[in-house]
């Protein structure tokens, strides 16, 4: 009866550890090996800060992230939160496909003078944790 368990629990072993492989490679680095994901969608931006620079008062400015799903699986953006109500993001609720780009656009309504640094929280199916997209600038009077 002990064997039984043994094997038992071996071939359990086995097959979950085969079952994690399927989802995961190695990647060699400097650093040694990283786990990294190879199934499911993969959220890359073109950038993640932009810097306005300075911006006269009362005049909204726009800024757009690119989002490209590098990954095997749709990408579903489930929430765009702003740090603050001065800052207003939009996107697209319609999933992205392998391979495809959206814009996340982001405006800021640049109403109360001096320098500003706020967020974008985004939350998507690629990851856990969520991606922080930042905007700075400063607010100057107009002429």
């Amino acid at each position: 009866m002990k064997k039984i368990i043994i094997l038992v629990a071996a071939s359990l072993l086995l097959v979950c550890s085969g079952a994690y492989s399927q989802n995961v490679t190695k990647e060699a680095s400097a650093k040694g090996d990283i786990a990294v994901k190879t199934n499911g969608p993969v959220a890359k931006f073109d950038k993640t800060d932009h810097q306005f620079g300075d911006i006269v008062q009362s005049t909204p400015v726009t800024i757009k992230f690119v989002l490209t799903n590098t990954g095997n699986e749709p990408l579903v953006i489930e929430s765009a939160n702003a740090s603050c109500g001065c800052t207003t993001p939009s996107y697209s609720k319609d999933p992205l496909l392998p391979g495809k780009s959206t814009d996340i656009s982001v405006t800021y309504n640049a109403a109360v003078l001096g320098n500003f640094n706020k967020t974008v929280t985004i939350r998507c199916n690629a990851s856990k944790d969520p991606i922080i997209l930042r905007i700075e600038g400063k607010v100057v009077p107009k002429s």
